[in-house]
């Protein structure tokens, strides 16, 4: 049977994720150390686990309101207005997800007609462009630079444009780069975007994790509220990837048609998540979000050890200031990231990402993820040092 004929145009032309594939070779690699996911290594704080295990055993086992339990909306309120001064209203600006994944796919299925453009900056995470393609809409790739530090940069964004740019997703502190953007980089972004009427879906997935310097969010700056899509969740910060609970929140005339597609969709996000979600928040901000600093200092120590390994190995590396992934380069070394990455987990069983998978600016770039024990990453750096060695003989 012929299945060609039956599969939509969209979902074929689109890529297998890049970095699943890495992750697929290793998990079947023994002995393979992966610096590939980007999942951190702690495990759920207990008071959250056991916040969850409580609600089952109450038998709260039901499906909530489709936008998410009231007391998680408020308490996801209250984080948003005390980090960045900006209110939501819990009623009817947000929406708890399927992760923040959920809350971008909702976004751009919200917003989008065939053939509209979203702007997002290259290299970026491997789902942005895909999605938006799958909405029938037009990703347009705006390239960043080790140069710049990798922020999206005026002037590249100013001539992507065109008459059928619609959005722009601002993905910072920015995965696979580490890149963060200061306030008065936001601010020379921001009059760009209102000049040119664009929507902002703004993933702040990484915002809790940023080193040396605090994280500004495009929603608090003068006249962004209105216009954006502010994206976050609680896989990374209060590593809770497996539990797949996220949040959007934004103007009403913009969560209106997010949420119906989410009823259609989805219906609501898991309970149990969403009740150990209301205790992540409630408890961290009772206790200044100690485990959050804990895990982030942690973080810094393997961030700082990364870079400097990777650089005495013999790589351009550019230092990430959030997030917890490193960027080199391996152009020096005459090949790409793809050749590199395959190379390395063939030769010495260390699974990095080929910088391709999040766009072309990545070519010769690989993604080192250092959510990772301090002791892995010695001895994975120990072998990308060995393999360097044996590349330039």
């Amino acid at each position: 049977m012929n299945y060609d004929k039956y599969i939509s145009k969209q979902a074929a032309k689109i890529p297998p994720s890049g970095i699943r594939k890495f992750f697929d070779l290793v998990s079947e690699m023994k002995d393979a150390i992966s610096l590939g996911v980007g999942e951190p290594d702690f495990v759920t704080p207990w008071h959250i686990r056991e916040s969850a295990i409580k609600s089952i055993q109450k038998g709260y086992t039901q499906y909530t309101s489709n936008t998410g339990l009231l007391e998680l909306r408020e308490e996801i309120a209250e984080y948003v207005k005390t980090r960045y001064e900006i209110e939501y209203d819990p009623k009817s600006e947000i929406i708890v997800t399927i992760g923040a994944s959920e809350g971008i796919d909702l976004a751009l299925r919200a917003i989008l007609n065939p053939g509209d453009e979203v702007l997002i900056p290259d290299p970026s995470y491997v789902s942005y462009a895909p999605c938006v393609s799958l909405c029938g809409g037009e990703p347009v790739a705006v390239e960043t630079c080790v140069e710049d530090e990798f922020k999206l940069m005026p002037d590249k964004l100013e001539k992507a444009i065109t008459e059928k740019s619609k959005a722009i997703i601002l993905p910072y502190p920015n995965n696979p780069t580490g890149a963060i953007m200061e306030r008065e980089k936001l601010e020379a972004i921001c009059e760009i975007i209102k000049k040119h009427d664009l929507i902002v879906l703004s993933d702040e997935i990484y915002s809790e994790l940023t080193y040396d310097t605090e994280h500004v969010s495009i929603v608090s700056l003068p006249g962004m509220r209105e216009r954006t899509v502010y994206l976050n969740g609680f896989s990374k910060a209060f590593a809770m990837t497996g539990w797949r609970i996220g949040y959007a929140c934004a103007p009403r005339e913009l969560i209106k048609p997010m949420l119906k597609i989410h009823q259609y969709a989805i219906m609501c996000a898991p309970t149990a998540g969403q009740y150990a979600a209301l205790t992540a928040l409630k408890v961290g901000r009772e206790n200044d979000y100690e485990a959050v600093r804990e895990m982030r200092d942690d973080y810094n120590a393997r961030r700082k050890f990364l870079v400097e390994a990777l650089r005495k190995a013999g790589l351009s590396c550019f230092e990430p200031k959030g997030a917890f992934y490193v960027f080199p380069s391996v152009k020096e070394l005459g090949i790409t990231g793809e050749e590199f990455a395959e190379g390395l987990l063939k030769a010495k069983k260390v699974a990095v990402v080929p910088g391709s998978a999040f766009g072309e600016s990545g070519k010769y770039h690989v993604r080192c993820c250092y959510a990772s024990s301090l002791k892995n990453l010695k001895i994975a750096t120990e072998r990308i040092a060995e393999y360097i060695k044996e590349l330039k003989k």
